[in-house]
């Protein structure tokens, strides 16, 4: 069943599979933003990724002929940092598995990488992990520090195929601590809370656009918002007939979803 369109107020729409695959974009993005404003839409956009900062997410829209505002985009190294900023507001200093997206946004809210007297371990995708740096994680987590994630993503898509993801640490963590995780990004709610709190939109009225089930939709659904997925990704329709509950909407890509509106 789909969606009344007419009473959806915004679009949170994941990147990867739904705006572009590694470097190709997935349509006509100029035109298919000119649809979202058209309608009289906001937009968001939300991904998992933790590797990339939000400059250069904008960059590389610019380079698709796509111009958004700083605020219209979010990432699991962004959203955790504001977690930290808002459940530890006396916390400075974090133990950082990560790559350079992650330390980016952990400095812009005033956190620094610390061996010596951490006050919180935070692991993000990151392919120069080492088993120094995965046995110092344990050692801090097990002392009790709080265990915090970015995306619970068990694989990274590369051009042979898929590696190790940000949920493969995890669970290398995980399996020397025997304890979970806070997790940040989707399908857990924390992301999506702060996109709808930056659109300014109820949950019922906010549109969740992804290629993922288990992420996207998932997360779309756990918090009450419509969701459409596109199948220009890593779902194909027979995957997405089996999900239940279904989404509420189904489309070859974002412009033929749009093209519902």
């Amino acid at each position: 069943m789909h969606p009344n369109f007419s009473d959806i107020l915004a679009l949170i729409i994941d990147m990867d599979g739904v705006l572009w695959r590694d470097e190709q974009p997935i349509g006509d993005l100029p035109e298919i933003f000119r649809k979202i404003e058209a309608r009289g839409l906001k937009a968001l956009l939300a991904t998992n990724n933790s590797t990339r900062s939000i400059e250069q997410y904008l960059e590389k829209l610019r380079s698709f002929g796509v111009s958004l505002r700083p605020w219209q985009v979010i990432n699991s190294s962004q959203a955790t940092a504001q977690y930290l900023r808002d459940q530890y507001p006396q916390c400075d200093s974090v133990y950082i598995i990560g790559e350079n997206g992650l330390y980016q946004a952990l400095d812009q809210m005033g956190f620094h990488h610390s061996e010596k007297d951490p006050q919180a371990v935070v692991v993000g995708m990151d392919r120069q992990v080492s088993y120094q740096k995965l046995s110092q994680a344990t050692l801090l987590i097990r002392s009790g520090l709080p265990f915090i994630a970015t995306n619970p993503d068990k694989t990274f898509p590369i051009p042979a195929g898929l590696a190790p993801g940000t949920g493969s640490l995890l669970a290398a963590l995980e399996a020397a601590t025997d304890v979970k995780p806070y997790v940040i990004g989707k399908p857990f709610p924390v992301m999506y809370r702060i996109a709808l709190e930056r659109l300014e939109t109820p949950d019922n009225q906010t549109l969740v656009v992804g290629d993922r089930l288990e992420t996207d939709i998932a997360g779309g659904q756990s918090i009450g918002c419509p969701t459409g997925l596109v199948l220009s990704g890593v779902t194909d329709k027979e995957q997405a007939n089996r999900w239940n509950p279904p989404p509420d909407i189904i489309a070859k890509n974002l412009t033929a979803l749009l093209d519902e509106f």
